[in-house]
């Protein structure tokens, strides 16, 4: 039997000191057992393999990584950081260290999963332990279930079931310490922090500030914003919305750090009518990450089967017309914008996530799977379950979906999101000079205006590739199969 004197976090994403789950236990168990506590962050060939170079996420969380070690350091601790497979580096490690036990936060991807299970019989194999703690949700996996002990499909229903649940259990939000245990920390190691270079990516401009300081710069900025969030959320030309996600997705910053502030200050008057907006959105991420947990089929399928039988545009021509919905060049403004700003920043606005994803399913008929993948390339707040299900919500395939013959038209959601066209001038400098009235829709400008105004279809800006009334029409048969699947079963 190996002695529990030491033990190892294995940080994943949740690259934070302050209410830590898995820290917090670590510490705790090793100060009442006078143990020592050494922490460590691997650079997963597995996941690396998989990204696109450079990969603006590889970069924040390198530089997410320093200040994580230098936090560490002041509390009385440090960082190892290997590059290898995680599921080999890991128990290695613990051997070398001479740790009986693993402790992790959960992640409740299927890779992430297997992943773990794995390391898990490697450590139990050689006499160690595998200890996980929930950490990146409020209620995890079958926490929040119906009455009848079921899992729920649709959002509302589990939203007033999570909500009821935190009043009747406000410990769920409640902080795990850190700073009591400190003296549970083993001497802090040399930082061997590889370079991006070493790791195979190159450097460039960070997506956001990095780090535990960076999230709380933006949770600060964006508190005094709160209370206009959800009525100005929806207009992706002003600076509406949280920029959390990214912190929220590598742990960064503690989303019960972020509940409990939020239900302080409702409590205290304070946040507005923009306050329980935004909390839906944290339960939300909740609901998704439990779906994708009961679920893990929605990853490569569809939640609802009978949608399996949509089908989907194939071929040569299909392939160009994703190829233009990827580089924004699709003839409509604000699609086109929205994949600039994506495809530039690594970032897109919410609205505009299911008015692209909206026009690529039901306006291109291209499978939302290949839509999902593309943004997982390039989002840098990609988090699959989140993902995943805003994806299958657009297509009508998901739980709670949009129904199927609900589709948006993007010129109709650019008149509406973005009046007087400052986010399309912002992404599509050759059509500034565009008037209001015009810039929504220019292939019905006169033609002397856009010659005015420097725009020529088809040169420097493209005609609509699809005509969205006959696209509409064709989204309706396409998904007729299901309409008849659903009258055969009822």
């Amino acid at each position: 039997m190996i002695p529990k004197s030491k033990s190892l976090v294995w940080f994943r994403r949740d690259l934070r000191t302050f209410d830590h789950a898995a820290l917090h236990h670590a510490l705790r168990d090793a100060v009442q057992d006078g143990g020592a506590v050494h922490c460590a962050f691997v650079f997963d060939t597995d996941i690396l393999a998989g990204l696109p170079r450079p990969d603006r996420r590889v970069r924040f969380i390198h530089a997410s990584l320093r200040e994580l070690d230098a936090e560490l350091r002041q509390l009385g601790g440090g960082l190892i950081v290997r590059h290898g497979a995680a599921h080999e580096l890991i128990p290695r490690l613990a051997a070398e260290l001479g740790a009986a036990s693993v402790y992790v936060n959960d992640d409740y991807e299927p890779a992430a999963l297997a992943r773990d299970a794995h390391v898990a019989a490697l450590l139990a194999a050689d006499g160690r332990a595998l200890l996980r703690f929930k950490d990146q949700v409020i209620f995890e996996k079958s926490e929040v279930l119906t009455l009848g002990g079921g899992v729920y499909g649709v959002f509302t229903p589990y939203k007033n079931a999570w909500l009821k649940r935190l009043d009747a259990q406000p410990e769920a939000a409640a902080p795990w310490m850190i700073e009591p245990y400190a003296a549970g920390f083993a001497a802090a190691p040399a930082l061997a922090l590889p370079s991006l270079a070493a790791l195979g990516f190159d450097d460039g401009p960070l997506p956001a500030p990095p780090g535990m300081s960076g999230a709380t710069e933006a949770f600060e900025a964006f508190l005094p914003r709160l209370s206009d969030y959800g009525t100005a959320r929806d207009f992706p030309q002003l600076d509406a919305t949280s920029r959390l996600s990214i912190h929220l997705r590598f742990g960064t910053t503690s989303v019960r750090h972020l509940v409990r502030t939020l239900r302080q200050m409702t409590a205290n008057g304070a946040g507005g009518a923009g306050a329980p907006v935004w909390l839906s959105e944290l339960i939300w991420r909740d609901f998704y990450a439990m779906i994708l947990f009961q679920h893990p089929h929605i990853a490569q399928q569809s939640f609802k089967p009978a949608f399996d039988a949509v089908a989907w545009e194939a071929g040569i021509e299909a392939d160009a017309l994703f190829a233009a919905w990827c580089d924004g060049r699709t003839g409509y403004p604000l699609v086109d914008a929205a994949m600039a700003q994506l495809n530039t920043t690594g970032f897109m606005h919410n609205r505009l996530r299911m008015v692209t994803a909206s026009f690529l399913v039901k306006d291109l008929g291209i499978d939302w799977r290949l839509g999902e993948r593309y943004f997982a390339r390039q989002l840098n707040d990609y988090d699959l379950a989140s993902n995943v299900g805003g994806w299958q919500w657009a297509a009508s395939t998901g739980c709670d979906a949009q129904p199927w013959f609900r589709i948006f038209n993007p010129t109709t959601q650019s008149q509406r999101f973005d009046r007087h066209g400052e986010f399309i001038r912002q992404y599509l400098p050759q059509l500034a000079r565009l008037e209001a009235r015009a810039i929504h829709a220019p292939w019905l400008a006169p033609a002397e205006e856009l010659k005015a105004c420097g725009v020529v279809l088809g040169e420097n800006y493209p005609a609509p590739i699809v005509d969205h009334a006959q696209a509409r029409q064709r989204t309706l048969e396409r998904f007729a199969v299901v309409q008849a699947a659903q009258r055969q079963g009822s």
